[in-house]
């Protein structure tokens, strides 16, 4: 349930910031994607995340363009949240990264890239 809260809530962030940031499909992105985090990591889980000492700038910030967006400011909001999500899960790009850059080592995959490169 909570892969696919956060996989909808991307989906619809998307789909609002190609129609010209519209405000209610990212302010339900924005619900789902924070409520698909409390399914797959639990309620406890995620208050510590978001409120450990080194991430409360990127939390208010993130925080606080939900609640812009919320008010029907969807560009300065997005903004806000941009800085805030790169703030809190900037640790995770290396890994994520890393990951993405080891699948070229799973044979059908390197074949196909050698094929297409």
């Amino acid at each position: 349930i909570g892969v696919g809260l956060v996989g909808f809530g991307l989906f619809f962030i998307l789909f609002g910031m190609l129609l010209y940031f519209d405000s209610v499909l990212l302010a339900f992105g924005n619900i789902l994607f924070l409520s698909g985090l409390v399914f797959i990591i639990g309620f406890r889980r995620t208050f510590t995340f978001f409120f450990q000492r080194p991430k409360l700038k990127g939390t208010s910030f993130f925080l606080g363009g939900v609640l812009i967006v919320l008010m029907r400011w969807p560009l300065l909001g997005m903004l806000l949240e941009a800085y805030g999500f790169i703030s809190l899960f900037g640790s995770f790009f290396p890994v994520a990264f890393g990951f993405l850059g080891s699948l070229a080592n799973i044979p059908v995959l390197s074949k196909v890239s050698r094929a297409l490169g």
